[in-house]
């Protein structure tokens, strides 16, 4: 993470938000606000709270630095050398960031940033996310911290559901009464994350209280997915378990917050977005979320939103090459693993048929990447092909020669903010990736939240694709589509 600058105050720039004012810096022409509160510190009698609104301040509040990081451990080897995961200590962590090309300007579209990480990892304080290409091209770029865990996302019945997802909203509250003051429109908001943080979007998508708060969405590599209280409480019994005290926000409140972290990743190691294990996750709580966020969309919520969505063309190798997995798993580990996810053996054929050569952990990963995100997308795109608001898909395929990690999941995050340079993105992409290909694809980003078209062809019966990589970005139609085909079945939610 690299350190911002001591502040010019005869040439810093400052913002009045509605809860105080703000001094940033100026860093090659665009204007940086970090760390700014959006609500409360989450900690005493708001520690498994919905978020309340910060205190507000008077003078001059210092937004020069990035705020606390929300609690939580990196990622454990080898993905920690992939993903670097810088901590900020402090309570404060209900904060964001703001990169504009300057408070003077009006009407600037905004793109708002929700990291992913599995709602265990992650924060906005990784280099990759760096706003200032957005601001470059004139798009005012904020980037938000939200509650992980057990903090954010453990299922209690002393303490209200999702409470990462309500910060999210609490922060896109703060983008429409501030927005303006820092040169964007607040009726041109675009809601963007990455794996959790599109999951987090899907389910802002199918919220009524989330309604009017953004006019278009992208999702990467994240697909509308909630389970049931009673589904999602198990990882919240285990970590209260391994603690011995009660699975209630009262007890767990009670317990040092390092104890709680440690519990916390002992329940959750060895499981993967893809090959399940315990997990936190967003609930269908009957508040927030009144429904299952797929099937909301499918019946027509949010069709009036512009939609950009898509995913990696090898998703599963991030975990399953480092692991080893893609060698390691027999034949007979993917004969129940197709057992268990329910695959069809006319749809394993298609898949092996498809891709000669490829080991049984290959084949499982390619099947479980189109299950989990390609299936779910394109059949949501398949609902809005007469929606109001545009919808557009993408595909990016550009391989890492990054410990042969292909075209992994995460891996277009830095092609998208144009920050190839940046360690986080050389982590994983290497220290030769193509400019040109983020050139493309950050371009396409900049215009869809401008406009809603990303240049090429909205979703309809021919299925376009924009394919960015490998070679030139490229439309290609129904890729794939045999796959697809096979999983009919989950396409009509059987």
């Amino acid at each position: 993470m690299t350190a911002a600058p001591p502040p010019d105050h005869e040439t810093s720039p400052q913002v009045e938000t509605v809860h105080g004012t703000v001094r940033g810096t100026l860093e090659q022409g665009v204007h940086v606000f970090r760390g700014i509160p959006y609500a409360a510190a989450p900690v005493g009698a708001r520690r498994f709270r919905a978020p309340e609104p910060p205190e507000p301040w008077e003078g001059v509040r210092e937004a020069v630095a990035f705020g606390p990081t929300a609690p939580k451990r990196p990622y454990s080897p080898p993905l920690d050398r992939l993903l670097p995961d810088p901590e900020v200590p402090g309570d404060d962590c209900l904060n964001l960031n703001v990169w504009t090309p300057g408070p003077d300007r009006t009407g600037l579209p905004v793109l708002v940033w929700i990291h992913g990480g599995s709602l265990l990892h992650g924060s906005s304080a990784v280099s990759l996310y760096d706003g200032a290409a957005f601001a470059r091209d004139g798009v005012v770029l904020v980037s938000v911290n939200y509650r992980l865990g057990v903090e954010g996302f453990g299922v209690f019945p002393d303490a209200p559901a999702n409470r990462g997802l309500l910060d999210q909203l609490a922060a896109l509250v703060w983008v429409r009464d501030n927005i303006t003051a820092f040169g964007g429109d607040p009726d041109l908001v675009t809601v963007c994350g990455e794996s959790a943080g599109a999951v987090g979007i899907a389910a802002l998508l199918a919220a009524p209280r989330a309604r009017g708060l953004f006019r278009r969405a992208v999702l990467q590599s994240g697909a509308p997915n909630a389970l049931r209280p009673e589904d999602a409480r198990r990882t919240t019994e285990l970590v209260a378990k391994r603690l011995g005290v009660p699975a209630t926000a009262a007890a767990l409140a009670a317990v040092d917050p390092a104890g709680l972290l440690d519990a916390q990743s002992a329940v959750t190691a060895g499981g993967s977005p893809l090959t399940g294990g315990n997990s936190f996750q967003i609930v269908v709580d009957g508040d927030l979320l009144p429904r299952d966020p797929m099937e909301v969309l499918l019946d027509g919520a949010a069709d009036d939103v512009d939609l950009l969505m898509g995913s990696n063309s090898e998703e599963y190798r991030l975990w399953f090459v480092p692991s080893g997995l893609t060698e390691r798993l027999s034949r007979i580990g993917l004969r129940m693993a197709l057992l268990k996810f329910g695959v069809p053996r006319a749809t394993e054929r298609a898949y092996r048929a498809n891709r000669p050569g490829a080991t049984p952990g290959e084949l499982l990963g390619a099947l479980a990447t189109d299950l989990l995100l390609r299936v779910p997308l394109n059949r949501l795109a398949d609902a809005r092909t007469c929606a109001p608001g545009s919808t557009h898909l993408y595909e990016f395929g550009w391989p890492s020669p990054v410990l042969r990690l292909g075209a992994c999941h995460a891996l277009e995050i830095g092609f998208v903010f144009d920050t190839l340079d940046r360690p986080d993105a050389v982590a994983l992409a290497g220290a030769d990736a193509p400019q040109e290909l983020a050139d493309a694809m950050h371009a396409a980003w900049v215009r869809f939240a401008a406009c809603g078209d990303p240049g090429w062809p909205g979703w309809d019966a021919t299925r376009p694709v924009m394919g960015f990589g490998p070679g030139a970005p490229a439309v290609v139609h129904a890729p794939r589509d045999e796959e697809l085909r096979g999983w009919a079945p989950y396409r009509q939610g059987a």
